[in-house]
């Protein structure tokens, strides 16, 4: 009788391949939910990054305009003043050569050459309420 009592604990010790199935289909249901969740709060929190990006660039410019009297003619020429420590990446593009700047088309002194007036994400599409990031 000693010998069956071990033979069947020995059997109960481990998982049935019907109780592995249900845990494995619980944890796929559970990430087909929490996935999408997910992805669109990265996306969310790359689209404020972006915007924030645009404001600390766009303040420089316009500090550096005020204080040199001329718009600068390059992005770098602001890290090179010290107006950014360095040229934020476009978290969208994920690269830092992508921002298109917007020339001034004239400028109110003779002499000085037209500078940056704004600086805008390259990326296409669209942000998750349909606004092409262009136009940020």
């Amino acid at each position: 009788m000693e010998l069956q009592t071990v033979k069947r604990a020995g059997r109960q010790r481990g998982f049935t391949l019907m109780e592995l199935v249900i845990v494995m289909t619980v944890i796929a249901i559970l990430l087909a939910i929490a996935l999408p969740i997910y992805v669109t709060h990265i996306r969310r929190a790359r689209e404020i990054v972006l915007k924030q990006d645009l404001d600390e660039m766009r303040r420089a410019i316009d500090k550096f305009t005020v204080d040199k009297e001329r718009a600068p003619s390059a992005l770098n020429e602001l890290v090179q003043a010290g107006y950014l420590r360095s040229i934020p990446v476009d978290p969208i593009t994920k690269s830092a050569d992508t921002w298109q700047v917007e020339m001034e088309t004239e400028t109110t002194l003779p002499d000085v050459p037209p500078g940056i007036r704004d600086v805008r994400s390259g990326a296409d599409g669209v942000d998750s309420v349909g606004k092409p990031y262009s136009e940020y």
